[in-house]
């Protein structure tokens, strides 16, 4: 999930220990979901939701659907501010490239929110139709899920869940780092070699 630009959210920043919107940020989000709330009801219905996410990201119309469904916590249809905090808060993180960092430290919300039949456990398939909220789209991840599934039938409960996230932040990093190394064995440009 990407960030269109020029949306206002590419101007917001989550702070970097505790992975959450500064108090100031937080009034700027208030305003900003008050302005989307036409109906004045302190909720978005499932039209504004998805003219929202539309216009701010470049999720498929199925993806916002199913994002609507995931985020309707209490099942009548309409988005409150909590919502709304936590989903600009993953889209905030994925800007940032901190999607990791933000599953470990918001990991109960997240497990409750990939729990989509409200089972306690994540399903393999749970987590392949979740992933795209935290760009866990590669072979790698999937091969962790079924690794930490230690209960043997691929579902995870909470606490495999954050080992999981932990394996997870470890990959992302490993694969940071081999990346940069990537970078700086690349040759330079002619011109930084000859001096033209």
């Amino acid at each position: 999930m990407k960030l269109k630009p020029g949306v206002v959210f590419n101007h917001i920043y989550l702070d970097r220990i505790h992975i959450l919107m500064s108090v100031r940020n937080t009034k700027v989000l208030l305003e900003y979901f008050k302005i989307l709330d036409v109906h004045e009801k302190r909720t978005l219905n499932d039209v504004q939701f998805y003219h929202f996410l539309h216009h701010i990201t470049d999720l498929s119309n199925f993806q916002i659907m199913y994002v609507f469904d995931m985020f309707d916590w209490k099942g009548n249809g309409e988005i409150g501010f909590e919502e709304f905090y936590m989903l600009v808060a993953i889209i905030i993180a994925n800007k940032d490239c901190i999607e990791k960092q933000f599953l470990y430290r918001h990991s109960r919300p997240i497990f409750d929110l990939f729990d989509i039949d409200g089972g306690r456990t994540i399903s393999v398939a749970e987590f392949c139709a979740s992933g795209f909220l935290f760009n866990m789209k590669e072979r790698a991840y999937l091969q962790l899920f079924q690794e930490y599934a230690g209960t043997g039938d691929e579902h995870l409960t909470y606490n495999e869940f954050r080992l999981f996230i932990l394996a997870c932040v470890d990959k992302h990093e490993s694969l940071t780092d081999e990346k940069r190394k990537f970078l700086k064995k690349q040759p330079k440009k002619l011109s930084d070699v000859y001096g033209f």
